[in-house]
C-alpha cells in the first residue's frame, strides 16, 4: 500500500510513519510536510532513507495532486494544532485546517483513493457534557461546542470531511484523540514544557486554579489505534474516539514531573487563567474497542517516566529546537517568570 501521510514531520505523523515502516516495510510511505515551526525532519531520521519526503503545503492543489499521485491511502495529521496560538490569530488555523483538508479531500475524491483517515481532536466537543449538561466523557454523537478558533477550524475539518463520504462516497474515516504525550513533541505543549523547565529549573506554568483535566495518551497507543483503524475496510463514514481513560489535571502533571526529576514544589507557578479554557478534556473510545478490539497498552505512569527519560537523553533535539528563536515558544518556556 502507498500512504500519504501530511504533517509526516511533526510529533504525531511522525511517531506514526516511524511505526509503519518499522513495524510493516512493504508499505511505501509519501510524507508531505510544510516545517513550519513545529515540522522537523529529526523526527523521521530513523527512517528517512526509505521514504519519499515532500515539502510543500497541503494548500496547494498542484502539490497535494502531486504527492498523492498513485496513493491507495491519506492519513491527515497535518494542522495548526496549539489552542493558546489560535487564541492570538486564528487565520493560519482557519487556512491550514479547513481549507488544507478541503484541499486533500478534493485531490482525493479526483485520484480516488481508497482509504482517508482524517485525524482529528476531542477538542471539537469543548467540555466534556452529555446534552443534558452533564459531565462525562464525550461520545461520538455528542455536538460540536468548540471553545477556541482551532477546535472550531478541527470541527469544520471534520464536517468536510464527512460531507465528503455522504456526498461522494469518499472512504473517510474520522478519529479524535484526546491529549498526546512522549517523544518528540514540540516543547511548548503542556507535558513536555513542563519537563523542559523541570530540567532546567524554570517555574512551571499552572493556568487558573490547575484543576483543569485531560484525558492523556501515550503516543504510541494512539498510533496503534490508527494502524488497527486503516487495517479494516468496513469503516468508512465512521467516527472514532481515541482514549485512555487517563484523567488528570495540570496541577497533578506538573508534580508528577518534578518529583520524576527531583524538582522542588516551589517550582509550581500559578499564572491567569488563559481565554475559553476548557475544563475537562475526556472521550468514551467504547466503539473503537468494541469495534476493532482496540486497547491502550501504556498506562500514564510509564509512560511519562519513559517520556523524560527520552528529553532528557535527547538534549540535542532539544537544543536544535530552542536554536530556532522561536518567539511564542520562548514566552511559553518563560511564561511563569514573567507573571511573577
Amino acid at each position: 500500500m502507498r500512504i500519504l501521510v501530511t504533517g509526516g514531520a511533526g510529533f504525531i505523523g511522525s511517531a506514526f510513519v516511524r511505526t509503519i515502516m518499522m513495524d510493516s516495510p512493504h508499505h511505501d510511505i509519501v510524507v508531505l510536510d510544510k516545517l513550519t515551526y513545529a515540522g522537523n525532519l529529526a523526527n523521521l531520521a530513523p527512517v528517512s532513507s526509505r521514504l519519499t519526503f515532500i515539502q510543500g503545503d497541503i494548500c496547494d492543489p498542484q502539490i497535494v495532486a502531486d504527492a498523492m499521485a498513485g496513493c491507495d491511502a491519506v492519513v491527515h495529521f497535518a494542522a495548526e494544532t496549539h489552542v493558546d496560538r489560535s487564541l492570538l490569530d486564528a487565520q493560519d488555523f482557519l487556512t491550514t485546517n479547513i481549507y488544507g483538508t478541503y484541499t486533500l479531500l478534493e485531490a482525493a475524491r479526483k485520484q480516488k483513493v481508497q482509504r482517508f483517515l482524517q485525524i482529528s481532536t476531542d477538542e471539537v466537543y469543548g467540555n466534556a457534557l452529555s446534552p443534558a449538561g452533564v459531565s462525562r466523557p464525550s461520545v461520538e454523537s455528542d455536538p460540536f461546542l468548540p471553545l477556541s478558533p482551532y477546535a472550531a477550524s478541527k470541527a469544520g475539518a471534520d464536517n468536510l470531511a464527512y460531507s465528503y463520504w455522504a456526498t461522494y462516497g469518499l472512504p473517510v474515516t474520522i478519529t479524535r484523540c484526546s491529549n498526546n504525550y512522549g517523544p518528540y513533541q514540540y516543547p511548548e505543549k503542556q507535558l513536555p514544557l513542563f519537563i523542559l523547565n523541570a530540567l532546567e529549573d524554570r517555574p512551571l506554568p499552572i493556568y487558573g486554579d490547575g484543576q483543569h483535566s485531560r484525558d492523556w495518551i501515550y503516543v504510541q497507543d494512539h498510533i496503534a489505534a490508527l494502524l488497527c483503524i486503516l487495517q479494516h475496510e468496513d469503516v468508512n463514514g465512521a467516527i472514532f474516539n481515541i482514549g485512555a481513560t487517563e484523567e488528570r489535571t495540570t496541577v497533578q502533571n506538573a508534580c508528577t514531573i518534578l518529583e520524576l526529576t527531583q524538582k522542588p514544589l516551589s517550582l509550581l507557578r500559578y499564572v491567569p487563567d488563559r481565554s475559553g479554557h476548557v475544563r475537562r478534556h475526556a472521550v468514551n473510545a467504547s466503539k473503537l474497542q468494541q469495534t476493532l478490539n482496540w486497547q491502550p497498552t501504556v498506562t500514564f505512569s510509564e509512560g511519562i517516566r519513559q517520556t523524560i527519560c527520552w528529553y532528557q537523553e535527547q538534549l540535542g533535539w532539544l537544543e536544535e529546537i530552542k536554536a530556532r528563536h522561536n518567539a511564542f515558544l520562548h514566552h511559553a518556556l518563560n511564561l511563569a517568570n514573567s507573571v511573577s
